[in-house]
C-alpha cells in the first residue's frame, strides 16, 4: 500500500497553483512600459456568486439574462499591443510564460489592440473533454519542461468578454453590446475560441446537463444591461453538485494549530483498496473545536488495528524520526515533496480508529479525486467504511470538448 502513497499525499492538500507555484515574472521584458491601451494592465476580473439555479428572466433587474458555459480552467484576461501580449490571472499574476502556444494565435485571432476575458483550458485529447490536472502541470518554474507540455497538452483561449478595443474602453458597455463588439472582434482558430452563449434559459439547461462530460462547471449568467464590473461579484454561477458517503481514515489539524482542518476522504475499490479521493475542509472556528473533540477518542494505538493506510501512517513517522535525527546532528532535512503546489508543506495527518462515514458534497470526479471544494454535510452511522465505493457515484459521461463548438 505504501506505493499509494504518493497519490494520498497529492489530495491531501488544497491546491493553491497561483501563490507559491507560480513565480511573479512577466514574459515581457518591458513590462514596465505602458501599454498602448486605455486601460493599463492588471485588471481584476468581474466575478460571479453562487446560486442553486439557473436564474429567470424574471429575476434580472432589468429584463433578462446572457447564459454561458462555465469553463474549467485558468481564469485569463488577455492583453494585446501590437506584437506584445500578457495574459494575467485572476490573482493578477502574468501567465504567458507558461503558455508559450497561445502566443501566436492569440495575435492571429484578436485586434491589434484590445483587452479579452477568458479562460484557458486544457483539452484531454480525446473524447473526455477538459484535462484540468494537465492544465495544472503548466505552471512549472522550467521552460524546458513548460515547452514539453506546451506540445504534449497544448492549451487553448476561450473568449468570452471584451473589455477594451482600439482606443475604447467598454467597461460602461452594456453585456449584450460588449458580446456583439466581441463577435465582430475576434477571429477563431484551433486555439482561440468564442464561448457559445444565449439568451435562453431552456438552452443554458440543456448545457447544464448535457457539457458537463466534457468538464464544464455548470452554467454562468450575466445581465444583459450590466456594465463591466472588475473585482464584483456581479455575475451568477450555477454548479453541479453531487453527494457521496466516503469513509474517514484520518483528519489534519488546522495550519494554526487549533482544531481539525480537513477530514480526509477515502473510497473502496472492487478489490478492497482505500483509495484517497480528497478532503473536506472549510470549517468555522467552533466546528474546528467541535470536530476535533469528537474525533480525539477515535486516536491513539488502537487507532492503527486494520487501518487501510497504516503503511503511510509507519511511512509519516520514519520521516519525522529521520528529522528529529537531523536536527539533533545539525544536518539539515531536504524538504519534503508534499505536492507540486505546496513543495515542503507538512502534509501528515492523524489516524483515527475506522469506522466513521461522513456525506460530502462535491461537484466533479476527475483523475479518481473530487474537485473542487468538497463540503462536510453529516456523520452517517447507519454506513459501514467499506460500503463506501466507487460505485456510488454519479459521473458525466464523457464529451468531446470540440461538440461544444459544433
Amino acid at each position: 500500500m505504501l506505493e499509494n502513497a504518493a497519490a494520498i499525499v497529492a489530495v491531501m492538500a488544497a491546491p493553491d497553483w497561483q501563490t507559491e507555484a507560480m513565480a511573479d515574472r512577466s514574459s515581457d521584458a518591458s513590462s514596465e512600459v505602458a501599454w498602448d491601451l486605455p486601460i493599463q494592465p492588471p485588471i481584476e476580473p468581474m466575478l460571479a456568486k453562487l446560486a442553486r439555479t439557473i436564474p429567470a428572466p424574471k429575476l434580472a433587474a432589468d429584463g433578462g439574462w446572457l447564459f454561458e458555459p462555465k469553463w474549467d480552467g485558468f481564469r485569463c484576461i488577455a492583453f494585446r499591443s501590437g506584437d506584445r501580449i500578457e495574459l494575467f490571472s485572476r490573482k493578477l499574476k502574468p501567465l504567458a510564460r507558461y503558455f508559450p502556444e497561445l502566443l501566436d494565435p492569440l495575435r492571429a485571432a484578436l485586434p491589434d489592440r484590445c483587452i479579452v476575458d477568458g479562460e484557458i483550458v486544457v483539452p484531454d485529447g480525446g473524447d473526455h473533454g477538459l484535462d484540468f490536472d494537465a492544465l495544472l502541470q503548466r505552471i512549472h518554474p522550467a521552460e524546458s519542461r513548460i515547452n514539453r507540455l506546451a506540445a504534449e497538452t497544448p492549451s487553448e483561449f476561450v473568449a468570452f468578454d471584451l473589455i477594451a478595443v482600439g482606443d475604447d474602453s467598454l467597461l460602461d458597455m452594456s453585456m449584450l453590446d460588449r458580446r456583439t463588439r466581441l463577435i465582430d472582434a475576434i477571429t477563431s482558430n484551433d486555439r482561440v475560441r468564442l464561448t457559445p452563449a444565449s439568451t435562453d434559459r431552456a438552452q443554458a439547461e440543456e448545457w447544464f446537463s448535457a457539457f458537463e462530460g466534457a468538464g464544464l462547471d455548470g452554467i454562468i449568467a450575466k445581465p444583459v444591461d450590466g456594465t463591466y464590473e472588475p473585482g464584483k461579484r456581479s455575475l451568477v454561477k450555477v454548479k453541479h453538485v453531487r453527494t457521496a458517503d466516503c469513509a474517514v481514515p484520518g483528519y489534519r489539524v488546522h495550519k494554526d494549530g487549533n482544531g481539525v482542518g480537513s477530514l480526509l476522504l477515502a473510497l473502496y475499490t472492487d478489490d478492497g483498496d482505500a483509495r484517497s479521493v480528497g478532503v473536506a475542509a472549510s470549517f468555522s472556528v467552533a466546528r474546528r473545536g467541535e470536530l476535533l473533540a469528537e474525533l480525539e477518542p477515535r486516536t491513539g494505538p488502537d487507532a492503527l488495528i486494520d487501518h487501510p493506510w497504516v503503511d503511510w501512517v509507519n511511512h509519516q513517522d520514519e520521516q519525522r524520526a529521520q528529522q528529529a535525527a537531523n536536527d539533533a546532528a545539525g544536518t539539515p532535512t531536504p524538504p519534503s515533496a508534499g505536492s507540486r503546489w505546496n513543495v515542503g508543506k507538512d502534509l501528515s495527518f492523524v489516524p483515527i480508529r475506522m469506522g466513521l462515514v461522513a456525506e460530502v458534497t462535491f461537484g466533479q470526479l476527475e483523475g479518481g479525486r473530487f474537485r473542487h471544494g468538497v463540503g462536510f454535510v453529516r456523520w452517517r452511522p447507519d454506513r459501514s467504511p467499506e460500503s463506501c465505493r466507487f460505485d456510488q457515484l454519479d459521473v458525466a459521461d464523457p464529451v468531446r470538448f470540440a461538440t461544444l463548438f459544433d
